[in-house]
């Protein structure tokens, strides 16, 4: 073999090497981001790994809204209309069984946003009998409707429980929600559950007048379709992707709490609050045999405005917490059509939102308050 054809042969190695050598440098450059092992004394992977099942924590964290499931998502970093990422079940919901309430039994109906029947009783009713005469469904087609006893001791409406004695009861409708304004239909439901529940208990109702309520109704869904706002950033991976246990790892260092199945939130620092932030990625990949083998391009970070008190400062914890996820997992923070956010777009929301609280405050709906909560949800 000649001098040059050994050069040959070397030079061709020499590539060929470093081809494989790059090949399998940009193969582990771009698999997955993995989690970090953990330090001897930390919790492990079990804490991050969402199981089936009912985890308490993670329900208790992501909770708040006391009647219905609260919506939220929206396009982008923006002030937006009604939306469907589902943020969180109610702090105080019921259980499978008509009549038995969970949570704390403060008053959920308000002249404000129910329409609300006085049921007049002859004596005292127990409230035994009060749960035993419960409807079998606390709606009107999509709107909550709730049944409150006035407690002969404390003189103050709840939802009633075994053992109480009640001097008399309301029952409300919700006038409107994110699905819209109560109508015809939903008010003539109401009523013939309030007819129901009366003569179970041997009582007299009187209902309000259905078109006046009808017309409250379209007034109040007006004013919240023009103050609905729900914000979302979508964080996407400049290079490397992210496996569903690394998003949960860091996320956790910041704040963020298992919630579901592709879904962590930050929780109020509020007892009986919702979550103040939602982030949310794709539940198969969480769910996954593998988990750790799927790859993740991009998370959102979610926040549902009408639910999180103005006090709780919101909108920064949202904007810091966006940074230092992308910061960490070298990510870039966008809309959700996946466009890199300037500075200059996200400065104004803050102001905006500012106005936003200062108009729900006028009407008696300010953000995370239980009316605005049940109203937007």
């Amino acid at each position: 073999m000649s001098n040059f054809q050994l050069a040959l042969v070397i030079t061709f190695g020499v590539i060929l090497v470093l081809y494989i050598a790059y090949n399998t440098w940009s193969a582990r450059r771009n698999e997955p981001k993995k989690p970090r092992p953990e330090e001897p004394g930390q919790s492990g992977d079990s804490e991050l790994r969402y199981e089936p099942g009912f985890d308490g924590r993670a329900a208790s964290a992501a909770t708040g809204d006391p009647v219905l499931d609260a919506q939220l998502g929206g396009q982008g970093p923006r002030l937006s209309g009604h939306s469907a990422d589902a943020f969180g079940a109610g702090a105080v919901a019921r259980s499978g069984n008509p009549g038995t309430f969970l949570g704390d039994r403060q008053q959920i109906l308000d002249p404000l946003t129910d329409a609300i029947a006085t049921i007049h009783t002859d004596g005292i009713v127990s409230g035994n009998a009060a749960i035993a005469a419960m409807p079998s469904s606390f709606r009107a087609g999509n709107k909550a409707f709730n049944i409150e006893g006035l407690n002969e001791t404390s003189q103050t409406w709840e939802l009633p429980r075994a053992g109480a004695r009640y001097t008399g009861f309301q029952a409300g409708v919700q006038l409107a929600n994110r699905h819209g304004p109560m109508n015809e239909i939903e008010f003539s439901e109401f009523v013939t559950k309030v007819q129901q529940f009366a003569d179970s208990i041997g009582a007299a109702y009187d209902t309000p007048d259905m078109l006046q309520e009808v017309a409250r109704a379209r007034e109040l869904d007006a004013f919240a379709s023009e103050h609905d706002a729900q914000l979302a950033f979508m964080l996407r991976a400049k290079r490397a992707s992210w496996s569903p246990g690394y998003v949960a790892q860091v996320a956790a260092k910041h704040g963020f709490v298992p919630a579901g199945p592709g879904r962590m939130v930050m929780p109020s620092g509020i007892e009986q609050m919702p979550a103040i932030l939602a982030l949310t990625y794709d539940a198969q990949a969480a769910l996954a045999d593998d988990p750790e083998a799927s790859a993740l391009r991009d998370v959102l970070l979610s926040l549902d405005v009408p639910h999180v008190a103005r006090s709780e400062k919101p909108f920064d914890k949202m904007r810091a917490a966006a940074e230092a996820l992308c910061a960490e997992m070298d990510g870039v923070i966008c809309d959700q059509n996946g466009t890199p956010l300037p500075i200059m777009v996200v400065d104004p929301i803050a102001q905006d939102l500012e106005n936003l609280y200062d108009q729900l405050e006028l009407r008696d709906l300010a953000a995370g308050s239980l009316a605005a909560r049940r109203l937007f949800s």
